[in-house]
Formats: C-alpha cells, structure tokens, sequence
C-alpha cells in the first residue's frame, strides 16, 4: 500500500472516523482505523467499537493498492501535527506504516488487517428512507437531552424515531421528563426504530462536520441501520426492546393554559437557579396568579423572586419544578412565545407551540415542602 493525500482532507477524515474508534476494549484492533488504498484513487477510513462503525472515502493519489490498519490516536496526532501539504504513507516489506512529507518521517506499527471486523454483514434491509440533514439534527437537537443517561435503564437510553406515511417524529424521555419533536416528511412505508441518544448525537454531529449540505439516506435491517450521507457511512446497532407507550403519559386535557414569551422566562428561571438548592433538587416555584407569574427559589445563602406578564386562561396555580428540567426545554425551542398547559400542582406541565405540534414537553414537577 502506498499513496498521497493533503494533510488537511486526511486529517478531517480522520476526525469524522475516529468517533468510532473504541476507547475501552480487551481487542487492540478496534483501537485501531482501517485504511484500504484502491486503484481507482479512493481512500476508505473505517473505525468500529462494534456497536457504531463509521466509513468515510476520500480521494488519493494511489501509488499501489493495499489496506492497514493504523493505532487511531497515535496515527491522528502525526497527521494532525504536519504541516498542510502532500504526505506519502506506505505499507513497507515488514508491515509498518511509513510517513513523509519534505522535512518529516515517521514510522509507527500497524495491526494485523484480518483482525478487523467486518461493518457489513450483508443484512437485508428492509426499508430505506431519505431523511433532510437540517431536520434530523433539529429533532435530535431537541429530543435527545430528555434521554436518561443511565445504561441501567436500558431502553430509555435511546431515541425512538416513528416514521408514518405523511411525518416522522423522534421521542426521548427519562423518567422525569419527555420530549417529542414531528415534522412533516413524505415516507412510502411507515416504520420505527429506537437508537441511543449518544449515538444520535455523534451522527448529528457527523452531519453537521460534512462539507456538503446533502439529504441523509437511512437503510433499516431488522438489527442494524446504515446512515449514508455524501462520502460518509455509520453503521450501528438498533436498540432491542419496545419503548414506553409515550402517548398514555401526555394529558390529552388540561384546565390551565398559559402563553408567555420564552426568552424572558428562561433568564428568570436561570436566575432563579442560582438560589435552586433547596431538597437538592433545584426548587422553583412557580406561582401562576392573574397574569402574572411569579418564580421563587430560595437556599441558605439568600432567595429570589421573578415576576414576568403572561396571558393566563384557568385556576392560579402554584407550582414547584427542577429548575433544570425547565431549562432544558426552554434551550432547544427557538420560538418567541410558548404554551405552558397545567392541571393540577401534582400533575405534568406540558410545553407546547403557541400554534401547531411541532413538538411536546413534558415536564414533572416536584412536590413543594411545607412551610
């Protein structure tokens, strides 16, 4: 194997595969990236932890063709650190990897080729759909924070995507919180499939690194799903199990609705949070009275109190939330005004847009302490 590249493409495509490149593993070649060199001038990068394998091809000057697999993190710092111009690898007789350009060389070791596991294991797919880049990253943007973070949790670690014949939603929640966000997309089947929140964020961000603004083609196996966009290709592993019916969670009434503007509650309920320390559980209170809503919070230091105009239809209500669950929705909807629907101060608030269904927020509040 022997080719050149410019040190910036290859650096770049380096990045985009090393998300994949397993940081704990018994199996020293999966801290490893495979580089396959063709004749046709094309150069494959592929990394796997076996649950996430990300491919990306660029284009080479191939002197001969051949493949190797390179210690990831060792082979990207070199790249990383030359300077941007031409640089030659080659496989040599005793299969290190030789690495030049005019003022540098380096030789470093390789891992044995047969090693490597194979990314595609000619899985039939069942079903494949197009899906607009700016639109996924929105909806993982806006439902992936609601996942838990605890493995132990099994399935609500993931992000459930429901495709219909006329929208596609993506559904995220924990225990404490859901988040739901739906667009209208055109789907000849319809489908659903669950993927863990973290990987929805690497692939997100994958997306976001591409030069080209190009759709992303989703091919769906029984256990697998292949993500395809421009020169790049993830391949990962479909959660297993059958997510919380979410639909019986969300109220379908409420007696209290309340429409306020979303910038200024969110620097009230950030201020609040400074003083959020009462139960260990970020206290706000939110007491919803007339037209005014009034936020409090208090902790040993000192306490705080926000009052922000509101169109209010319903009871008054007091209220008690985890002042970061509130601020977690309140990051992601880009809205000028939102909908706040309530019904008891025991039962789920849900944030809505002040017109359509783009997208749902539930949030469960914290029971206040008596005084």
């Amino acid at each position: 194997m022997k080719f050149t590249c410019n040190q910036q493409k290859l650096s770049k495509a380096l990045n985009t595969v090393s998300k994949a490149v397993s940081t704990r593993t018994t199996l020293p070649v999966l801290k490893g990236i495979l580089i396959e060199a063709d004749s046709d001038g094309t150069l494959t990068m592929t990394a796997s932890d076996l649950d996430i394998s990300i491919q990306k091809k660029i284009n080479a000057e191939v002197h001969e063709p051949g493949s190797a697999v390179v210690v990831s993190k060792l082979f990207g710092d070199i790249i990383r650190k030359l300077p941007n111009e031409e640089i030659i690898i080659e496989k040599t007789e005793d299969s290190s990897i030789l690495i030049k350009t005019n003022s540098s060389e380096f030789t470093v070791i390789s891992l044995p080729v047969d090693e490597f596991p194979n990314i595609k294991d000619n899985e039939d797919i069942t079903n494949t759909l197009t899906f607009d880049s700016e639109i996924f990253r929105e909806m993982v943007k806006k439902t992936s924070f609601a996942a838990s973070i605890d493995e132990a949790k099994g399935i609500l670690v993931g992000i459930l995507t429901e495709i219909s014949r006329d929208k596609v939603s993506m559904v995220a929640l924990d225990g404490f919180r859901l988040a739901l966000a739906s667009e209208n997309m055109q789907s000849n089947e319809e489908n659903s499939f669950i993927i863990s929140a973290k990987i929805m964020n690497e692939i997100s961000k994958i997306v976001s690194d591409d030069d080209e603004e190009e759709d992303i083609r989703i091919c769906l196996g029984s256990k697998k799903a292949s993500f395809i966009v421009g020169n790049t290709e993830i391949v990962l592993r479909l959660m297993e199990g059958e997510f919380i019916r979410y639909r019986d969670i969300i109220p379908s009434d409420s007696s209290i609705k309340v429409v306020i503007g979303r910038d200024i509650l969110l620097e009230s309920i950030e201020r609040a949070s400074l003083l959020a320390k009462e139960g260990k559980n970020n206290l706000i209170k939110m007491s919803i009275r007339n037209n005014l809503l009034t936020i409090t919070s208090r902790s040993e230091e000192g306490n705080v109190r926000e009052e922000i105009i509101m169109e209010k239809t319903g009871e008054d209500l007091e209220i008690g939330f985890n002042s970061k669950f509130v601020i977690d929705v309140l990051k992601v909807i880009e809205d000028d005004e939102i909908a706040m629907s309530f019904k008891t101060g025991t039962s789920p608030c849900v944030v809505r847009p002040v017109e359509g269904d783009r997208y749902e927020y539930l949030i469960l509040p914290v029971r206040i302490p008596s005084m």
